[in-house]
């Protein structure tokens, strides 16, 4: 097998064998090129101890010497260089106590994660694959290399990476791996929440989102994630659904592009749906308020797992107005974008089709009617330049204090009234006519 390996990666693997030492592209970038995907990365792994590397180039960042790993610069680009390694007792689930070098790379290839991770490759001597990760790729698996209860015992975010690689490449979790993904999944609790985030998203961001079913299945997002759990179990006797609120989520999470705040949106629009549930004396559950339930918990879940501000803002309001259903006319719509916000209203439209699709075929034409006269709607305003939010209203507070009004809350409420007036006839919006209308309410009420 012949791999295409950039030009840089081929000549630090070269000048490392010219010196006598052995060197190989390694895990991640081999899967890729075999998969005939691009890698992102492509790290290397040689006999090589660090201090012989620095020696070999001139250009080179001391990324994790403990670690056995070098940096070299090639160009502008940076490839890792790690020395081949056994990694000692993990004492705190993450990193090993020690790290011993090797001149052995079966030994090296042998402390991977996956065996579709644990092969390495050089153009004189072709792939190194030493636990059948080729034929995993074939059988499109992800099983550990060796014991799967040992590899996740050593660093428990593995758990994690098992079915985020499912969900990336479309692969089944082998059984026993499986298996050893329900014993452990526990061990997740010591994990840094950044880290899960990370994982959390690179899973919901791939072709296969609904594989957090796998994760579900596991108990791994009963650890980070227990409101989810609640979902999954809390039904919808509604002729609007036809699955339960989890099984809901992981479809809407199909019929949504892949950008992150959509995908996290989708996982946590109906996630206040569990808390809110009322069944009426007919048996039918309705879930009223499960909206403003939902962006507060959404909050909470959010920044329990580290994500930043602007992605909590942009989230939270997502879920807030999820299943806010205004009217097709310009009217009712300039007064939704205004509520839901400018910015986000594209995101809102997005949101509301793929909840729909996830939902039973009740009504659907006429749901998706209503949605399409929305969206042309919205159209309409954005190429006649309507005003829907205080950004342009023709006049400003300065043009206010220019008319005798006092700085202060005076003024936010009287921008207010005026931007109800627009939103109302978006041909008010001109500045003479705008303040014809303050002098003729000063004259009724003045001060």
């Amino acid at each position: 097998m012949i791999l295409e390996i950039p030009k840089n990666a081929e000549t630090i693997l070269h000048i490392l064998e010219n010196a006598g030492y052995e060197a190989y592209v390694v895990g991640g970038c081999v899967r890729d090129s075999i998969l005939g995907r691009k890698p992102d990365d492509w790290d290397i792994t040689t006999s090589a101890k660090p201090e012989q590397v620095k020696e070999l180039f001139h250009r080179t960042v001391d990324t994790g010497l403990q670690h056995g790993t070098v940096t070299v610069l090639m160009e502008k680009e940076g490839y890792e260089v790690t020395t081949y390694r056994v990694d000692g007792e993990y004492e705190d689930g993450r990193h090993p106590k020690e790290v011993t070098f090797t001149a052995s790379l079966e030994e090296d290839l042998k402390r991977r994660d996956f065996t579709i991770n644990a092969m390495a490759y050089n153009p004189s001597g072709g792939l190194v694959d030493l636990f059948g990760g080729l034929e995993d790729i074939d059988r499109k698996i992800i099983r550990c290399v060796g014991d799967p209860l040992e590899r996740f015992t050593e660093d428990a975010l593995r758990i994690m990476r098992a079915v985020r690689f499912s969900a990336q490449l479309g692969f089944s979790i082998e059984e026993e791996t499986r298996k050893a993904l329900k014993v452990l999944a526990p061990n997740l609790k010591h994990v840094s929440a950044e880290r899960i985030q990370v994982e959390l998203v690179k899973l919901l961001m791939s072709p296969h989102p609904d594989y957090l079913r796998t994760a579900y299945e596991a108990g791994i997002t009963a650890e980070f994630l227990p409101e989810f759990d609640a979902c999954m179990e809390t039904s919808q006797n509604t002729p609007h659904h036809c699955y339960t609120v989890g099984e809901h989520i992981l479809h809407s999470l199909c019929y949504v592009r892949a950008d992150r705040v959509l995908r996290i949106t989708m996982l946590l629009h109906d996630i206040g749906k569990p808390v809110v549930r009322k069944t009426d004396e007919n048996g039918r559950d309705h879930f009223k308020t499960h909206g403003n339930a939902g962006e507060k918990m959404a909050g909470q879940i959010l920044r329990r797992l580290k994500f930043d501000n602007d992605t909590i803002r942009k989230v939270t309001r997502l879920v807030k107005w999820h299943d806010d259903r205004p009217e097709g006319t310009l009217k009712s719509v300039r007064r939704a974008v205004n509520r839901i916000g400018e910015d986000l209203f594209p995101l809102y439209l997005e949101v509301q089709q793929a909840d729909m699709l996830a939902q039973s075929l009740y009504r659907r034409g006429e749901k998706q009617a209503r949605l399409d006269s929305v969206r042309d709607a919205y159209r309409q305003i954005i190429e006649e330049k309507q005003c829907v939010s205080l950004k342009t209203l023709a006049v400003t507070g300065r043009d206010l204090i220019e008319n005798g009004y006092r700085p202060g809350r005076e003024i936010g409420e009287k921008l207010e009234k005026l931007l109800n007036l627009v939103l109302e006839d978006p041909e008010k919006n001109q500045k003479e006519i705008l303040l014809e209308i303050i002098r003729k309410d000063q004259e009724k009420n003045p001060a």
